[in-house]
């Protein structure tokens, strides 16, 4: 199984990358290579499915791949054409393609939006090699028991091959695994199921390619969010003493109603001109908790950086937590000499919080510039002065030095070509905490998806492999700094508490009245409620940044931005 990180768009360079890792599994002595779902395009390929041009240049490239089948066998994703457009699998021999395998179950939830793209499938190709019968799917056809892959167990397969382009959430691993172990239990067969790697976009992709035994047991595993070629002999004597037929039956009959068209594909072994030595599959423990969420986002950041031909990042350095977890993780995803650390000091900024930014760019590695704003600022305030005259003081006058700030790394961004990566967190973008062409402006947001409390425990855990980041950076109340002795806390409820309401109502649609019956109070929950409901235009303003929870801001949560819904318990008092 060839966990590989292809670039969607990138035609060439994918198929140059796929000839490559079936080269690489060729001279190991394996029989199959199996590549991820949509590996010719990448994935998610999305509009430009669209472009006959891109259809047919993708086409021509799945060419180029099988004439580097000599001498073994391959499954690659890719998009078809006949007569309508597919989601596609296909199965290449010694040079040629016997047979292609459209994708059943099209997924049109969170992130996914392949109705607005694809046709349904209904080939059910097996092919037989060596008198061994396969049987191939793409993603989402695992997720159903009564599906392809039962009706391809009842005509016997042995061997089920699923290819995936399957996106990374906290938590997500374990689940999978437990599902498709569930399905290789039920149909008494081997399931090899491979996913892709690396990042695209929102989305990150966790690889943890695996293969699992007649009886659901994992039996090899790939790493986590990172390339490798998982090779395994697979024991295919052993199935029929594992088949649980009336499990296969059921689920077979309830497959029927797909219309699925059984065709069989023989295809000759290619027989060694030397023995093959028995390989010890490789089953990586697979990264968890912290560890797992920091791999992920900086996996993430690397290549939404990178495959976009940027050299260098910059990065606002407050001194806060926020920022230096933000500088952590640029610094670990690109190379300290890759990212640029600008402080920007204000009248309201501590000698503390200057010093802690410095000790945040030393302990990292990376260049530190500092730009003093306060020239910037008391030309501002003589300009609005008319203006503003007889006012109170308030917001207006601290979002100021915020754009300010916007303005100089976007100069430093212009003038030497580097991206801005935001420093704002998951749980100030809920709540509006942020300022809008101002610390929101930038390239890509880091911590998009990662609470406060989150951003906590990722410090904790860099730290527990390097002191990234000054304990005091950890501990001390957070702060805006954009007037006197302000706290995080002054226009907020303690993260502790606001992070639990933000996952119910945000990640898991709870309403107001169920926040409350879990514990939450009542006036907590109404208040954050109406911040999160009144933040939606400046989030649709945001940058892009990692997915990480199950409900992401942005492509996994579309609400629209003129809503004048209130749910019970939300409403103020009449």
């Amino acid at each position: 199984m060839a966990q590989i990180n292809p670039t969607v768009g990138d035609l060439g360079g994918n198929a140059r990358l796929i000839t490559d890792w079936i080269g690489r599994a060729r001279d190991q002595g394996v029989d199959i290579v199996c590549f991820p779902e949509l590996a010719i395009t990448g994935y998610p390929p999305e509009d430009l499915v669209l472009k006959p041009a891109f259809v047919r240049d993708n086409l021509k490239h799945l060419d180029l791949v099988v004439g580097a089948t000599k001498g073994i066998s391959a499954v690659v994703g890719f998009v078809d054409e006949d007569g309508d457009i597919f989601n596609a699998a296909a199965f290449m021999h010694d040079g040629e393609l016997k047979a292609v395998y459209h994708k059943v179950f099209l997924p049109n939830y969170g992130v996914f939006d392949e109705q607005r793209y694809f046709t349904p499938g209904h080939r059910c190709p097996i092919f037989e090699v060596g008198g061994v019968r396969i049987g191939i799917s793409v993603c989402e056809d695992c997720w159903y028991p009564a599906g392809p892959m039962a009706w391809q167990a009842q005509h016997g397969a042995e061997l089920l091959l699923n290819i995936n382009g399957s996106p990374y959430h906290e938590g997500k691993r374990a689940m999978r695994e437990e599902m498709i172990a569930g399905r290789a239990a039920d149909y008494g067969a081997f399931i090899a199921w491979v996913n892709t790697v690396g990042g695209q976009d929102e989305l990150v992709f966790d690889g943890n390619s695996a293969i699992f035994g007649p009886t659901g047991q994992v039996i090899a595993r790939a790493a986590s969010l990172q390339e490798e070629l998982l090779v395994c002999d697979v024991n295919l004597g052993s199935v029929p003493f594992h088949r649980p037929h009336e499990s296969i039956r059921r689920e077979a009959e309830g497959a029927e109603r797909l219309e699925l068209e059984v065709t069989e594909v023989p295809v000759s072994s290619i027989v060694s001109p030397t023995p093959k030595p028995a390989t010890r599959a490789a089953n990586n423990r697979p990264l968890e908790g912290p560890a797992e969420v920091y791999a992920a986002v900086t996996l993430g950041t690397h290549d939404y950086v990178f495959k976009q031909s940027f050299a260098k990042v910059v990065i606002g350095l407050s001194g806060g937590v926020d920022s230096a977890l933000t500088a952590a993780i640029a610094a670990d995803a690109l190379g300290p000499g890759n990212v640029i650390g600008v402080r920007m000091p204000s009248r309201y900024t501590s000698a503390e919080s200057l010093e802690d930014a410095g000790l945040v760019a030393e302990s990292l590695g990376i260049q530190l510039l500092d730009f003093p704003i306060e020239p910037a600022h008391r030309a501002y305030e003589e300009i609005l002065e008319g203006v503003f005259r007889d006012t109170k003081p308030g917001v207006a006058e601290e979002n100021i030095q915020s754009r300010i700030r916007s303005t100089i790394l976007h100069a430093l961004s212009n003038k030497f070509g580097y991206i801005v990566l935001t420093t704002g967190n998951k749980s100030e973008l809920a709540t509006g905490y942020g300022t809008l062409y101002g610390d929101m402006a930038g390239g890509f947001a880091v911590l998009k998806d990662i609470t406060k409390t989150m951003v906590y425990e990722l410090c904790r855990y860099r730290n527990s492999i390097s002191q990234a980041i000054p304990e005091r950076v950890v501990t001390k109340p957070p702060s805006a700094e954009l007037k006197p002795d302000q706290k995080d806390s002054d226009s907020l409820p303690p993260y502790d508490e606001l992070d639990p309401i933000l996952r119910g109502y945000v990640e898991e649609d709870l309403a107001p009245e169920e926040l409350v019956a879990a514990g939450h109070r009542p006036e907590t929950v109404a208040r954050v409620v109406q911040l999160v409901d009144r933040s939606e235009y400046k989030r649709r303003q945001a940058p892009p940044g990692v997915k990480i929870t199950p409900r992401a801001f942005g492509r996994d949560r579309r609400m629209p931005i003129v809503n004048r819904y209130m749910p019970n318990g939300s409403r103020p008092a009449l």
